[in-house]
């Protein structure tokens, strides 16, 4: 049977780029220097745990039925964004560029691994950008294989129902210098080209 330090450590592991190490690292240090934020840890993380759930308009995490941007009435609602994870529509939101409302897909297509439209909820996507008031959805989606995928299927869906679609543009990053940028990336900017 597994001590308790063990238990710890096992369980720490199951978090992102937490390797065996790093887990044991953390066990020690809480265990031997900060057993107060150890127990602020396991209280917070059974509350979190507990107490949240998923918005009814967007998907994101919330206490509450509605999360505090859907229940807001300063957003656009005419503007949809849609985004794979709640950690996607923070970074967006960060930017302070985008006022309208977001869908949280909790994922993106992938059949080699087994996720396909009901995993992440295409069907209530589809009722919510049809609700008469979207009029545009962003696909904010990842430019990986699986996002690729999953914002070009999303938008055959989307325009199917009439709705204007919009995808993300791609391109040089803000302060990068062309002869450090890959040329894929530099070749889909001179593509996503627009007039000034």
């Amino acid at each position: 049977m597994p001590s308790s330090l063990d238990e710890l450590v096992s369980a720490l592991r199951c978090l992102p780029g937490v390797g065996p190490k790093a887990a044991q690292r953390m066990s020690l240090h809480l265990l031997q220097h900060d057993t107060q934020g150890g127990l602020r840890l396991a209280d917070a993380l059974t509350k979190a745990l507990t107490n949240t759930r998923h918005c009814e308009r967007c998907n994101t995490f919330t206490e509450d039925a509605l999360c505090a941007l859907c229940a807001s009435g300063k957003r656009d609602p005419s503007l949809l964004c849609v985004v794979e994870t709640p950690a996607d529509l923070m970074m967006v939101e960060q930017t302070q560029a985008f006022s309208g409302l977001y869908f949280v897909l909790m994922g993106r297509l992938s059949p080699l691994d087994g996720v396909g439209p009901r995993d992440i909820h295409i069907e209530r996507l589809l009722k919510r950008a049809g609700d008469g008031v979207v009029r545009e959805v962003v696909l904010a989606t990842n430019f990986t294989v699986e996002g690729e995928a999953t914002a070009h299927h999303l938008g055959e869906l989307l325009r199917a129902r009439g709705l204007r679609v919009s995808r993300l543009a791609r391109g040089v990053p803000v302060g990068g210098e062309l002869e450090y940028v890959d040329s894929g990336t530099l070749a889909q900017a001179l593509r996503d080209r627009r007039v000034v």
